[in-house]
């Protein structure tokens, strides 16, 4: 029998890749912290990083690209990273090294957005604190917001969102919801869903978990194919999307059907699916000196320079 001091587990999430475990006597207790690294300037690219924080409860990493015209106004990416709605950041190696390497390519300005994990903060932590970030995001339409990079160099008129994994859905949610607010004037002109998490008709144990409010594969948010066809169409306010999966990806299906399901929506826009063969998921982020990494990041680059 386990002692006070030592109480029993009842169950890991997930045994594979543990990032957090219960135990019975209902704590739960995260298992794997994230490392982050100092904004700073690149020396490589060239690309400039800062923090900024987002109220209430939130912060972003701001990148701004080398440009030979200090004035001139950029593409904005709005990025949200993945991590299962419990681990990563936007000040991780892993997404700082990500988004200076884009910004590099692409030449735009990018916000990173920080959101609240799971299992401290469950969903829709997640979501809100996004939604919180966009409008801080649309504060600086008149030039005159609490952030001066965004005040002086992004074009509002060319905002993109993006994220991977759990991200991508958060993304995906972000555009609908906008769909329904006329205080957000942000002019979004592409969404683009990397390696995305939906939902199917399976159960999913983490969701249920730290979700327990949704109603699971029934719940538009995570499930975008339960929404009715015109809804969706209506809510896409983007002029195009772009899909990106991975062959050997376990979510490999769940984007496809995404895809697939606003392809035959109505929507008025433009949606692609890039595949990359022989690759898992997020792959990008973890081998990103391979070739194909740099394929797709040609992609995604044209594909924020339409």
């Amino acid at each position: 029998m386990a002692s006070s001091s030592n109480p029993e587990i009842a169950r890991v999430f997930f045994p594979s890749y543990p990032m957090f475990q219960l135990y019975k006597d209902g704590r739960a207790e995260r298992l794997r912290q994230t490392v982050t690294v100092p904004p700073s300037d690149d020396p490589k690219t060239g690309v400039r990083s800062k923090d900024a924080p987002v109220p209430p409860l939130s912060s972003a990493r701001i990148f701004l690209p080398k440009t030979p015209d200090p004035t001139a106004k950029l593409p904005l990416l709005i990025y949200i990273h993945g991590g299962a709605f419990c681990i990563e950041s936007p000040f991780s190696p892993t997404y700082h090294n990500y988004l200076t390497s884009l910004v590099a390519k692409a030449n735009v300005i990018a916000v990173s957005i920080q959101y609240r994990k799971a299992p401290e903060h469950n969903l829709p932590a997640a979501y809100d604190d996004a939604w919180d970030a966009i409008n801080w995001i649309a504060s600086h339409i008149e030039r005159n917001g609490p952030e001066p990079w965004l005040n002086e160099n992004a074009d509002f008129d060319k905002v993109f969102l993006a994220g991977d994994s759990a991200g991508a859905n958060i993304a995906h949610n972000m555009i609908m919801k906008s769909a329904g607010d006329d205080q957000i004037r942000l002019k979004f002109s592409g969404l683009l869903l990397m390696n995305p998490f939906f939902m199917n008709d399976e159960p999913d144990e983490l969701i249920s978990f730290i979700f327990p409010s949704s109603k699971g594969p029934n719940d538009p948010r995570l499930n975008p194919a339960c929404i009715a066809i015109k809804e969706l169409a209506a809510g896409l306010v983007c002029k195009r999307i772009l899909v990106c999966v991975a062959e050997k990806d376990f979510l490999r299906e769940r984007g496809v059907s995404y895809y697939e399901t606003v392809k035959n929506s109505g929507w008025n826009g433009v949606i692609e699916m890039v595949e990359i063969e022989g690759e898992e998921h997020v792959f990008y982020l973890f081998k990103p000196d391979c070739e194909k990494a740099g394929e797709l990041m040609d992609r995604v680059s044209s594909f924020l320079n339409l």
